[in-house]
């Protein structure tokens, strides 16, 4: 019988043979012979010859079409749109290829991917996977969507800026390994307006040829705030490292910049009658920028004194050893997993907080350590020496703490002042109760250190001295409830600087903006005028009485500062019941604290590292990796995306 032509029935094929020689037709009930092998044919002879098989063919359930297992014709219809729809393609302009590719396109802008990805066979078969109807996009179009992202990224984030009241800027440098290239990262930090929180940002992320200069490195960062229109008035300090080079780079000590400062000061008439003024005016409100050691660095560099400690040095080197023991053993490694699900870790002297952390592991899988040894073979600590680890854990222990608490993106420099109290504290009560001599010791010479290292930030007569972080804290109820009643002549004065600060920074501001405003637009300024005055119901009884009313506007400001600080510090002496300082002073109306409650979130908002910078190469590093590097815009753009993905 052939297999061409048209499938058979199986439920009207079983009365009927086919003859292929005669193109015939037989029926097993009658012998009829029919042309052919039509089977409308068939069926129609089984209705008028036999009506009652015909009957039973009526109602047999299920599709009695074809051979057992074949599908209903309905169903085989309905399948066959249903692969027809899903074969056909989205149009190019539809809502979900659109979104499809913008979200393929930002993947690969934000991992740094070659846009040629796209017309690889395995992604082009994955894509078509996980959506038949996509039309995957070509690597041109994918390139021009991820410079439209980048570009509609900056744009949101110029618009942000430009509302930012004052921002702090935090760069660091970075050599990636064998020296072949460096990279500068700049980083901005501000609350924003816009959002009603803190928000830190990358700027930008510049390679940098050697030698880093200062000059070099204070020339890429003013290319950068020019480039986001960030002027220098907007920015209270730029934080870096303690590098010669990053120190020198915003050192106000060139003639060129004292002539700037001496010819700004014509148009502040009140600094020119009060030298006492224009010194602190220099002091709190410089328009150049102003350089901050990052608080965390020069935490580690504290930490670092006890490598010079020679007991502890040889303490921490047999600890090490017994760690190589095990990283180099697969056994010992495998053991210790077994014993207690966890293993050891060595420490690096450019991680923060990685001797603690080694200390750390080291004391919670103690046991398993001296009884992998023990059976290995191996040197291991003494009793005394575990104990004397113990002691020193305990000493190492606040570093760590406040280490992670102001490595924080923002909202840490408000806890600088009292973390460093903090650690002079307890630094001093570990020297009189250890009973290790040279723990003592150790600890004297760290806060030794820390009265050195950190006299900008606590000692007021210190030359140096800066009071940003002292009113940072003075802004933050949370923290300044408790030192506002402590007896300690030094924290006093700090307090007393800090508001030192917050009247001088605001009253300079406040000028420089109506200046800005003045050369902008002179009409507008005589229309604001009357709302700077107190209004009266009195009339001056001379006319030169009118004129002498407008010059102690900036007296009258100072006032009202103060007396906003004044109110600030009344509160006080209620519970505050609020988490952190930001949702204190946005709880705050705008018309009780005009000036303060604006000056205080932008404090608040601030780091007191530039953790944020450094990180740039922890998340970006393995695009700069390899003899393949990306092109110095690709890496640039492709760590903007990253960073700022989720802002």
């Amino acid at each position: 019988m052939s297999t061409l032509g048209r499938k058979r029935r199986a439920d009207v094929w079983t009365h009927f043979t086919y003859d292929a020689t005669q193109n015939k037709t037989l029926c097993k009930l009658c012998g009829a012979t029919i042309t052919g092998k039509n089977t409308t044919n068939l069926k129609r002879h089984l209705q008028t010859s036999h009506p009652e098989i015909h009957a039973k063919l009526q109602k047999t359930p299920g599709d009695p079409s074809g051979p057992p297992g074949a599908k209903k014709a309905k169903d085989t219809q309905q399948n066959i749109s249903a692969v027809l729809q899903s074969v056909s393609k989205y149009n190019s302009d539809s809502k979900e290829q659109v979104s499809i590719e913008k979200a393929i396109a930002k993947w690969i802008g934000c991992t740094g991917l070659p846009v040629t990805t796209v017309e690889d066979e395995d992604f082009i078969l994955m894509m078509e996977t996980v959506d038949k109807k996509l039309t995957v996009p070509n690597k041109i179009k994918i390139r021009n969507l991820i410079d439209k992202h980048y570009e509609d990224e900056k744009k949101k984030i110029r618009t942000r800026l430009a509302a930012a009241r004052r921002v702090s800027v935090g760069i660091h440098l970075w050599t990636k390994r064998g020296l072949t290239a460096s990279f500068l990262a700049i980083s901005s930090c501000y609350f924003c307006v816009e959002q009603n929180k803190p928000e830190h940002i990358l700027l930008a992320l510049e390679q940098v040829a050697h030698p880093y200069t200062a000059l070099s490195i204070k020339a890429c960062v003013d290319k950068c705030m020019q480039e986001w229109d960030v002027p220098n008035e907007k920015i209270i300090t730029v934080i870096t490292d303690n590098g010669s080079n990053m120190v020198a780079a915003f050192k106000h000590t060139t003639s060129e910049e004292e002539e700037v400062i001496s010819e700004d000061s014509e148009d502040f008439p009140v600094m020119e009658s009060d030298p006492k003024l224009e010194a602190d005016e220099i002091r709190y409100h410089n328009f150049n920028m102003e350089q901050m050691p990052c608080v965390v660095l020069s935490l580690q560099l504290v930490v670092h004194l006890m490598q010079k400690e020679a007991s502890v040095k040889r303490l921490l080197d047999k600890a090490r050893s017994v760690v190589k023991l095990f990283l180099k053993s697969s056994v010992a490694t495998q053991w210790i997993l077994d014993e207690c699900g966890l293993t050891v870790i060595n420490d690096c002297p450019t991680r923060w907080s990685s001797t603690f952390n080694m200390i750390a592991r080291l004391l919670k899988v103690k046991d398993s350590v001296c009884q992998i040894t023990n059976v290995m073979g191996w040197d291991s600590l003494l009793p005394s020496e575990w104990q004397k680890l113990k002691s020193l854990h305990e000493l190492l222990l606040p570093f760590a703490e406040h280490t992670q608490t102001l490595q924080s993106d923002t909202m840490s420099m408000s806890l600088v002042v009292p973390a460093l109290f903090d650690l002079l504290s307890y630094l001093a009560d570990f020297e009189e109760n250890t009973s290790y001599q040279d723990l003592a010791t150790l600890a004297g010479k760290m806060k030794g250190s820390i009265n050195l290292r950190f006299a900008h930030i606590l000692d007021p007569t210190d030359e140096k001295f800066s009071a940003l972080a002292a009113a940072a804290c003075f802004v933050n109820p949370n923290v300044c409830e408790t030192l506002v009643n402590v007896t300690n002549d030094n924290i006093q004065e700090l307090l007393k600087q800090a508001e030192e600060y917050l009247v001088q920074s605001t009253q300079a501001h406040s000028q420089h903006e109506a200046e800005s405003e003045d050369n902008g637009d002179e009409n507008r300024k005589e229309q604001e005028e009357p709302e700077v005055v107190p209004s009266t119901s009195k009339k001056p009884v001379f006319r030169f009485h009118s004129k002498c009313c407008s010059t102690p506007r900036q007296r009258s400001s100072t006032n009202t500062m103060r007396q906003q600080i004044r109110k600030y510090k009344e509160e006080l002496s209620q519970p505050i019941t609020c988490d952190t300082g930001t949702e204190f002073w946005l709880e705050k109306s705008d018309s009780l604290y005009p000036s303060l409650k604006p000056f205080a979130l932008d404090l608040l908002a601030m780091p007191a590292s530039q953790a944020f910078a450094e990180r740039v190469f922890s998340v970006t590093g393995d695009l700069t990796r390899g003899k393949r590097n990306r092109a110095k815009a690709t890496l640039a753009q492709s760590a903007y995306l990253k960073m700022n993905r989720t802002k």
